[in-house]
């Protein structure tokens, strides 16, 4: 590894890659921007070209390839321009790459993902449907090739900073109870259960903590994200569903906790920043400045915590039984979830058959099993298929 790190970007233009980029950019004497990508957001990205200078950025297609490449040669800056997926790819295994930020939302991101723990890259995980789609076979491809995954989501960031260095012996043999799982509870944990027929796409957006993007804002909402952060929990920590208890704790001020058999709870405090754990990633195992102010508990004054409900919150239900079904049910599960949110989003459906619509998919056939990739990428194309005839019916 050189002394100064390169780094590829997977979804550069989203709020996870932005915060990446800006904690990069505070540490030039260790981090370098090798490759960017981003997919709608193409004069932003432009924009990162120029303030980065990556040695290569990555479009979705061969239309914004050539506008792209013309922007650049006209501000003359030497990046090249590679295309779709087989770029994504590319930028992640690249021999000159030290370390991938994994942060295409869905399922777009799972073979690019999986390029990089392939070729042993240090991989920071924001990606979670690669684990929800494939996680057996994504963690045999990572102790097979040797890659370091590091996981970013705060929840799952938190739980890794409060195991042992050996859990992967087991939650058990390290002594571990069971994992607590914080969740704001989002926009709707308190609205009338009547009412939530009626929210908007504005309203689901509007997160009370965290700055995030519209399909992660309407996960977060639905309490579906959670749902997939238990999924990947699981994988990511060798833990069953039932070692995992997700707790609503509105100020997100405590990112998640671990129980000890001997009483210990142990829990990662700080402010709601998700440059705190790409820090805590990048510098690993090491600390760096973020940039997020020092937690100040006076100001915040107090932390709450109540169970979730799951008749406001079926979404994380069904996440719970996709995971103790195994097979296909999670990258079904996933992929119904995407065409609901999208569907959602275009005030197709109202917020509450997001769920419907998911728990029809789940419920037509029973879960296969997963032994390849091209396995995977099957259930997810039945589940769309099976959310579109759902979405055509209503």
């Amino acid at each position: 590894m050189s002394t100064v790190q390169q780094i590829t970007v997977l979804g550069a233009t989203g709020s996870i890659g932005l915060s990446t980029l800006d904690v990069i950019a505070r540490h030039p004497e260790r981090y370098a921007v090798f490759a960017l990508s981003g997919f709608s957001r193409l004069a932003e990205l432009e924009t990162l070209c120029v303030q980065h200078r990556p040695r290569y950025v990555v479009v979705p297609d061969a239309a914004a390839a050539h506008a792209l490449q013309g922007s650049l040669r006209a501000a003359a800056l030497p990046t090249g321009v590679l295309v779709g997926e087989e770029g994504l790819c590319a930028v992640a295994a690249h021999g000159e790459v030290d370390c991938v930020m994994a942060a295409i939302v869905g399922a777009a991101g799972l073979r690019p993902t999986l390029a990089a723990v392939q070729a042993g890259k240090k991989v920071l995980l924001a990606n979670k449907e690669a684990l929800v789609m494939s996680g057996a076979l994504f963690m045999q491809a990572v102790h097979e090739s040797g890659a370091t995954l590091l996981p970013i989501d705060s929840e799952h960031n938190a739980i890794f900073q409060c195991l042992p260095g050996d859990y992967g012996r087991g939650l058990q043999a390290v002594g571990v109870r069971r994992v607590l799982l914080t969740a704001s509870g989002g926009p709707f944990r308190e609205t009338p259960l009547a009412e939530l027929e009626r929210v908007t796409p504005e309203q689901a957006c509007a997160h009370p903590n965290w700055s995030m993007g519209r399909k992660i804002s309407v996960d977060s909402a639905s309490m579906m994200n959670k749902g997939l952060e238990l999924i990947e929990a699981c994988w990511l920590f060798d833990a069953r569903p039932e070692q995992i208890e997700v707790v609503i704790h509105r100020q997100s001020v405590i990112h998640s906790l671990v129980d000890y058999v001997d009483g210990s709870v142990l829990a990662q405090l700080g402010n709601p920043d998700m440059r705190t754990p790409i820090a805590h990633a990048l510098a690993w195992p090491q600390r760096i400045d973020s940039g997020v102010s020092p937690l100040d508990l006076f100001a915040i004054g107090r932390l709450d915590f109540e169970r979730p409900d799951e008749q406001r919150f079926p979404c994380l239900r069904l996440a719970r039984e996709a995971a103790q079904a195994g097979g296909s049910a999670p990258a079904m599960l996933n992929a119904a979830n995407e065409v609901a949110v999208d569907a959602f989003l275009q005030r197709r459906i109202r917020f509450s058959d997001i769920a419907r619509m998911i728990e029809f998919v789940l419920n037509a056939e029973s879960a296969r099993a997963v032994e390849a990739l091209d396995a995977v990428f099957e259930a997810d194309r039945r589940a769309r298929a099976l959310a579109g005839e759902w979405l055509a019916r209503h």
